[in-house]
């Protein structure tokens, strides 16, 4: 089995190109591949595709690659946290390619999975199957690139025949993301909600670079309690237990409700 540890975030991203595309982990700011993100942040990479579930907050996660304005394109399924992304793509500075959440972490499942495309009820009848979406402006405000048609057909669901749109899987050039522990082969473990799309983005990226808190001996994780196998990882990086952890929105119960 091969070693592939990494000695530091920025050795491990060195060799993401400009133009390169993503998929990132993260929920909110659950589970930001933080360390991987800012290496990319200070070697410069620029013009940058990315696939993520959201994209940070202005000053956190993938925001900081945003307000550089490094990132080109995004893919994702919600964008409400981020004043700078609204600014962005209102002016026409940024691409945004809107989708469903279930059909974005299938997307990536599938792209993980060597499956090309799917069929969906989700988005049937609306502007994700009917086309029209705007994915970015100009400067005045009208639309320059809108999302395309795409393929429903009738399939039969308990014989009744129901409309189904097609979607296309996503495979990138690159992952990062985020787990709790992993072994010198790659084999990962996520905690809680970084487990929503951290495996799923891990599965699509060509080359997938883990950053996790605790590096361990392979052998050392129960076999039953792995979440991804290292077979879809390619670099894994220990940062540590002490990393910085933001959280998205803080509340507060209020006593006897």
């Amino acid at each position: 089995m091969i070693d592939k540890q990494w000695e530091s975030p920025a050795e491990a991203v060195a060799d993401i190109p400009d133009g390169a595309s993503l998929a990132v982990g993260g929920f909110g700011l659950s589970g930001n591949p933080i360390a991987l993100i800012e290496a990319l942040l200070a070697q410069g990479t620029k013009d940058l595709s990315v696939v993520s579930n959201n994209c940070g907050v202005d000053d956190w996660g993938l925001g900081v690659l945003l307000a550089a304005q490094r990132i080109r394109k995004m893919t994702s399924s919600y964008v409400g946290e981020n004043k700078e992304f609204e600014r962005q793509f209102l002016s026409g500075e940024l691409e945004l390619e809107l989708t469903p959440q279930g059909t974005l972490a299938e997307k990536l499942r599938a792209g993980g999975s060597g499956i090309a495309a799917f069929y969906t009820q989700t988005g049937v009848g609306t502007q994700v199957a009917e086309g029209g979406l705007p994915r970015r402006y100009n400067a005045d405000g009208s639309i320059a690139v809108a999302s395309p048609v795409k393929d429903v057909r009738a399939f039969d669901v308990d014989g009744v025949p129901q409309e189904f749109v097609l979607e296309e899987a996503i495979v990138t050039d690159f992952a990062l993301v985020h787990a709790a522990q992993g072994d010198r082969h790659g084999n990962l473990v996520f905690n809680k909600a970084a487990r929503n799309f951290n495996p799923l983005a891990a599965m699509a990226g060509r080359i997938c670079i883990a950053q996790v808190e605790r590096l361990v001996e392979p052998g050392e994780l129960d076999p039953d309690s792995i979440h991804l196998s290292g077979v879809f990882v390619h670099r894994i990086v220990e940062v540590g237990t002490d990393i910085p952890k933001r959280i998205e929105r803080r509340t507060v119960a209020v006593e006897g409700a």
